[in-house]
């Protein structure tokens, strides 16, 4: 193999690497008699930058949350890594251990700052404070907020809420990083930015990423579209 596309195949090995696995089998969930998802399917590959789209109502953020494990599929399986999140012994865990999320609205807490905000998934954790204190300067920095880490959200835009959301996102190094509609509340060129982001992010640490979006943009930042509709995911 030439040199080049050795290298090339080496930094693809590595990124897919740092990524989680995720399969979803014939999940379905109801919420009173409305069915929200119905034996939904699909796999991401380690790695792979997947975008989800389809109508308000389809089932996408719900489908999301069970794979965040923030809510319980009423039938089929999640796995991730070949673990089914049904049967782990503690959901916190795993998202602690492996997950990230960004959602639409950045739900940063008003009386904490930049840094602070980055530093709350890591509270409890084994990180201690000055190295919290480190990883969420190195973070800022990488999402272009290096002299904001001491602002308050009320002292920054819609765009540099969510950029913070995403650094908070990375604070527990997640293999999989999930985001719900996360330029829904942002204007053109401040959602252009978050998905240069979330692009370069994904390039750089290899981890797996699912973006649920009606916005056909996230599509053009992804490696793969899957559609959905009725609860269903079409592919």
């Amino acid at each position: 193999m030439p040199l080049v596309l050795e290298a090339e195949a080496h930094a693809v090995r590595e990124r897919a690497a740092g990524g989680a696995e995720v399969v979803v089998d014939g999940v379905s969930k109801k919420f009173g008699r409305v069915v929200a998802v119905r034996e939904a399917s699909l796999r991401l590959e380690p790695g792979e930058f997947v975008a989800l789209n389809g109508p308000s109502g389809c089932g996408k953020s719900t489908l999301l949350n069970m794979i965040g494990s923030l809510q319980r599929p009423d039938s089929g399986s999640i796995t991730v890594d070949g673990e089914d999140i049904a049967r782990l012994g503690s959901t916190v865990a795993y998202r602690r251990a492996t997950v990230g999320f960004v959602f639409q609205l950045h739900h940063l807490l008003p009386i904490l700052t930049a840094g602070g905000n980055v530093e709350v998934p890591l509270i409890g954790s084994r990180v201690n404070r000055r190295e919290r204190r480190e990883r969420a300067i190195e973070l800022l920095g990488e999402v272009g907020l290096a002299e904001r880490v001491d602002h308050l959200p009320s002292q920054l835009s819609g765009g540099e809420r969510q950029r913070v959301a995403v650094a908070r996102a990375l604070a527990n190094r997640p293999r999989l990083l999930l985001a719900d509609e996360p330029t829904g509340a942002l204007d053109s060129k401040s959602s252009l930015r978050v998905l240069d982001l979330l692009a370069s992010i994904r390039e750089r640490y290899g981890m797996t990423m699912l973006v649920v979006s009606y916005d056909p943009e996230v599509g053009r930042h992804a490696d793969r579209v899957l559609q959905m509709a009725d609860g269903r995911v079409l592919g």
